[in-house]
C-alpha cells in the first residue's frame, strides 16, 4: 500500500471480512449472492443480443458460466467488486447487478446490470440501482458511484435519472461495442445526494 497524507475512505478489509449480504427488495425479489446453480441464467444472458450489446457479456456455456461465477466470488474476496444476482425468493436468477472498479482507498465505484428479458419492464433494475446504491454508500461506507452508458441506450439513461444519479458529461468515443466506438454518459451519485427525481 502506498503511504499517503489522506487516510483511505474505506479501511481495507471491509468487505473480505463479511460474507457477501443477501438484500431484499420492494417487489418482493432478492439480490443474492451467485451460486453455481445458477450457470444457466448466466449462460442464458450471455445469448440474450441486449445484454451482448450494452454489457459485452460473452459467455459461451454453462462451464464458463460457473468460471465467471468462481470470480465473481474471488473477487469479493479480492475487494474489487460485489456482484449480485437478481432472483425471485428461493428462485433462479433473472439478472445481474452490482459494483465493479471497487477503489475502497478512493471511495468509489461503477455500477453494472441487466436484466433478462423476462423481468424487464416492471421497474426491476430501478428497485435495485438504489437497494445496492444504499448499501455501497451507508454499509460499504463510499463516497462516490457511478453509473456508466451508452448514449445510445436510453433505458440506462431513465434509470440513472430516476435514480437520482446525476448527468455530469458524455465521454466521447469512450467504450468499444460490437458495432464500434460509442460515446457514454457519465452520471454519479455521492454522499449527500437525494434518491429518485
Amino acid at each position: 500500500m502506498i503511504n499517503s497524507p489522506v487516510p483511505p475512505v474505506v479501511l481495507p478489509g471491509r468487505m473480505a471480512r463479511s460474507p457477501q449480504p443477501a438484500l431484499r427488495l420492494p417487489s418482493g425479489l432478492e439480490l443474492r449472492p451467485w451460486r453455481f446453480s445458477d450457470a444457466d441464467a448466466l449462460a442464458a444472458a450471455g445469448q440474450d443480443p441486449a445484454i451482448r450489446q450494452w454489457n459485452l457479456l460473452l459467455v459461451e456455456s454453462p462451464q464458463a458460466a460457473r468460471e465467471r461465477i468462481e470470480r465473481m466470488h474471488q473477487r469479493w474476496q479480492a475487494e474489487e467488486a460485489a456482484i449480485w444476482a437478481i432472483a425471485r425468493p428461493g428462485g433462479e436468477a433473472v439478472g445481474l447487478i452490482g459494483w465493479s472498479d471497487i477503489d475502497l482507498a478512493g471511495g468509489s465505484a461503477e455500477i453494472v446490470y441487466w436484466l433478462l428479458s423476462e423481468a424487464r419492464g416492471g421497474g426491476v433494475v430501478l428497485e435495485a440501482v438504489e437497494r445496492v446504491s444504499r448499501w455501497a454508500l451507508d454499509d460499504l461506507g463510499l463516497h462516490r458511484l457511478r453509473l456508466c452508458h451508452s448514449v445510445a441506450n436510453p433505458a440506462s439513461c431513465r434509470v440513472a435519472a430516476k435514480a437520482g444519479y446525476a448527468l455530469e458529461g458524455t465521454m466521447r468515443s469512450a467504450l468499444l461495442h460490437a458495432d464500434g466506438w460509442h460515446d457514454q454518459h457519465l452520471h454519479a451519485f455521492i454522499q449527500g445526494d437525494t434518491w429518485g427525481e
